[in-house]
């Protein structure tokens, strides 16, 4: 690969370079060629080392966010089993789309042979983050609402929930910095699904919202997320609310 780093030409011009010295200076010049050839063949020892140390430094920068993902994406299914499968592919989603272009060509290299201990960093991170507790965020649908209001409104947002009747998919309508907010809130038990998204984008254009998003305390299925790429959609948990602004999605 391009860029790659390649010891065995290191070693070779290293001995290429101080071979003359050492025959012409005799022993210390040979010590310090010997020395020299140490260090190049630990330096590339190391380097798996390195570039984990790297990879934790990312993975450490987006901790919050992670972890926020860890937990949306994780639920209890109607049997009682634990289902990461939501996880598993954020985490492959960080490593491909945020790790990957920073890492750059000179080590991608080592992105294939690392990526269990890779995806094992990022989960160790992610889990290291003191998130607030779930219950936290009513059960009910209509306290859910009431709740996530409540969060934008400490964020200096001007929010109001929406009538029961005549919403056109829109819970909460706020207003910020001359910004518009329309948010569906689903306090749900399993993934939410592309229903919600496609409410929310009509939401949107109902009520001249600058920006739509589907608020919830699970995750989200592939078809929403995919859908939600396509209509602009926001895609949050209810612990984003608080440093939420328009002008940096």
């Amino acid at each position: 690969m391009q860029g790659q780093p390649n010891p065995v030409a290191r070693l070779f011009w290293t001995a290429v370079i101080g071979g003359p010295f050492a025959l012409w200076y005799g022993p210390p010049a040979l010590a310090a060629t010997g020395f020299a050839l140490l260090c190049v063949w630990l330096r590339h020892l190391g380097r798996p080392r390195r570039f984990r140390a790297r990879v934790r430094r990312i993975a450490r920068a987006h901790g919050e966010t992670l972890a926020l993902r860890r937990r949306q994406e994780s639920f209890r299914d109607a049997y009682g089993n634990w289902i990461e499968d939501g996880w598993l592919r954020e985490r492959d989603y960080f490593l491909d789309r945020t790790v990957l272009p920073q890492i750059g060509p000179r080590d991608a290299d080592l992105f294939a042979t690392e990526r269990d201990r890779m995806l094992a960093i990022v989960e160790a991170e992610a889990a290291s983050v003191d998130l607030p507790e779930e219950e936290d965020a009513p059960a009910d649908g209509l306290d859910y609402e009431r709740y996530c209001a409540e969060r934008l409104a400490r964020a200096g947002w001007r929010a109001h929930r929406t009538p029961a009747s005549g919403d056109q998919g829109a819970d909460i309508v706020a207003d910020r910095d001359g910004r518009r907010l329309v948010v569906q809130c689903k306090r749900l038990t399993k993934p939410v699904g592309n229903a919600a998204v496609q409410e929310a984008a009509a939401a949107q254009r109902y009520w001249a919202g600058d920006r739509a998003a589907v608020v919830s305390n699970a995750g989200f299925t592939p078809a929403a997320r995919r859908l939600a790429a396509a209509t602009g959609v926001l895609l949050l948990h209810h612990d984003g609310l608080d440093a939420l602004d328009l002008a940096q999605v």
